[in-house]
């Protein structure tokens, strides 16, 4: 009795089923992953801003819109990882379930497996290119210009206990303060006065009252000294119960240039147009090597399955670092490449079109033998046999361990 090849059914709701099944098992990974890495990252510049401006509480406003300008960058820092970790969970929980075994020896190919993780990848290619084409070029204009109004923003009124007011023409500070900022012990103020000449002041308290068009500050200093020069050069000493003078607010300068002087600024239109412009206001060179930099940052996204195919199934039910490492030292590998790139074609040294069609078609290339290679025996290609020697060693270097571990518990 001969054996007949199972059937097929393309295009039926049987392929529709397996494809919803395996989107849904990368919905959560990659929302976690994409996540957790967009928050850490932005914690650790968070923290960065605020030892920047901490020297002021009134520049503390500026830190969540810092923050909320920061997301696109680090949002197309983060996606590409993201993706690839939860194509990487995704493909391990399949393999160690024998998922993958079944789908294909139901009929199905590697390829025909691949190929709703490979849609994800475009989508998420156009995705990129919103993100780095659009979002990032405002949102890092936007980052600039809050910066910079807050590291020129004048004195709000307040005054936290320890902190410094450092204005041109005024310098105060206190020991102590209520958590408002306006009632202060023991203060010291060191100005210049209307005629420009240096005065010192100091109070055991003071009371900070801002008038309602926030144009200046009415101090009320108690039980101190002012110490200033007259109009002969002489130093005159002032000692008070109450003494009562007024800070003007200074407001933050204006940004002193409009957006698009950096080619990071603009978009990929505006990048477009100013290469073909005659007379562009940044280098033709750099902004082409700018322009193919962002394309291929988002036009690599839908090969990333082909290279976490390979990789997740090179080591079934074992150890899975090693594979994890290769794909970090190949992503990492070839985003310094584009980086190097867009160097060598700013300085002159290499045709933009090469500097990055270089490295592009070198990982895409890449992906793809890892991919073909790994069709008829899944996971077994060049380079997953290298990851599995290095799982190998790591296997040797914990059995080198037990046996330490073992007899330490054994005499106790």
């Amino acid at each position: 009795m001969s054996k007949r090849p199972i059937p097929i059914p393309h295009g039926t709701a049987r392929f529709r089923l397996i494809d919803r099944y395996l989107l849904r098992l990368l919905v959560w990974p990659i929302i976690g992953c994409l996540g957790v890495t967009v928050v850490a990252l932005l914690l650790e510049r968070v923290l960065r801003l605020l030892d920047v401006l901490s020297q002021s509480s009134a520049r503390f406003g500026y830190v969540t819109s810092l923050a909320a300008n920061l997301v696109p960058h680090y949002l197309g820092l983060a996606l590409p990882v993201a993706f690839f970790v939860a194509l990487f969970i995704v493909i391990s929980k399949l393999s160690d379930g024998s998922e993958i075994d079944a789908l294909l020896a139901s009929g199905q190919s590697l390829t025909r497996i691949a190929a709703p993780f490979v849609y994800v990848g475009l989508g998420l290619g156009i995705f990129s290119l919103l993100v780095f084409g659009y979002m990032q070029p405002y949102s890092r204009y936007a980052y600039r210009a809050v910066m910079h109004q807050a590291i020129n923003a004048g004195w709000n009124g307040k005054l936290s206990g320890g902190a410094f007011i450092d204005e041109p023409k005024l310098l105060m500070t206190a020991d102590d303060a209520d958590p408002a900022g306006q009632r202060l012990t023991r203060v010291f103020i060191r100005r210049m006065d209307a005629n420009g000449r240096e005065e010192v002041i100091t109070a055991a308290t003071a009371d900070l009252r801002a008038d309602e068009a926030a144009k200046s500050v009415t101090m009320l200093l108690r039980r101190g000294q002012r110490i200033g020069v007259d109009a002969r050069g002489a130093y005159r000493t002032l000692v008070f119960d109450q003494f009562t003078t007024n800070v003007p607010l200074a407001g933050a300068a204006a940004l002193l240039r409009a957006r698009g002087g950096d080619e990071r600024e603009l978009t990929l239109g505006e990048l477009a147009r100013q290469a073909r412009s005659p007379n562009p206001i940044v280098p033709r060179a750099t902004l082409l090597a700018e322009l193919y930099g962002r394309l291929a940052r988002a036009a690599f996204l839908p090969f990333l399955p082909l290279m976490a195919f390979p990789l997740g199934l090179a080591a079934k039910r074992g150890n899975r670092t090693p594979g994890l490492v290769v794909a970090g030292v190949l992503l990492l590998a070839f985003q310094h490449s584009l980086q190097l790139g867009q160097s060598l074609a700013e300085s002159g040294r290499a045709m933009p079109e090469t500097a990055i069609g270089v490295p592009f078609a070198v990982f895409t290339g890449l992906c793809l033998w890892l991919f073909i290679g790994s069709r008829k025996r899944p996971g077994q290609t060049p380079v997953t046999e290298l990851v599995r020697r290095m799982g190998v060693g790591i296997e040797r270097v914990r059995r080198l361990f037990a046996p330490t571990r073992k007899g330490k518990g054994a005499a106790a």
